[in-house]
């Protein structure tokens, strides 16, 4: 089993969370907010900060970390630490090389009734990441191990 290790950043202006969409027609179609796999010795701030940057083209800055996820499939075993973060610099936009690999089409801000009828991940965005929120991130919540749906 392979195992790897993943940061993402969580990003909301004005009720509004950015997201990417990966749509790969027969396979997948789904919203998550930017992030991926770490590489080399990269710590995992400036992991989810490239990955922004390679997904939508905005400078994102971590900010603190809000959760543990983790989640598998028969060949693979990832944890991923979701953090907050704020847009620095930038123009949103998925025309880079690693974005077309992972089949990104596009980058928006969605407000959570937009969330309806789509796939969004991570899963807490649905409902508990507006809870934390308004309770501050006191901790980093390790939120479990779930099946990993689109790979």
């Amino acid at each position: 089993m392979k195992h790897r290790i993943a940061a993402g950043v969580i990003v909301e202006e004005e009720g509004r969370i950015l997201l990417v969409r990966h749509t790969k027609p027969g396979a997948y179609d789904f919203w998550v907010a930017p992030g991926g796999g770490a590489e080399g010795t990269e710590d995992l701030f400036a992991t989810a900060s490239r990955e922004a940057f390679e997904e939508c083209g905005l400078h994102v800055e971590p900010l603190l970390l809000a959760y543990i996820e983790e989640f598998s499939n028969p060949h693979t075993r990832e944890c991923k630490l979701w953090f907050t973060g704020r847009v620095v610099g930038g123009t949103m936009n998925t025309s880079r090389i690693e974005a077309a690999r992972e089949h990104i089409t596009e980058a928006a801000w969605l407000s959570r009734g937009e969330f309806e009828g789509k796939t969004v991940f991570p899963p807490m965005l649905h409902h508990d990441y507006w809870q934390d929120k308004k309770n501050g991130f006191a901790l980093p919540r390790n939120v479990g191990l779930r099946a990993m749906e689109f790979h």
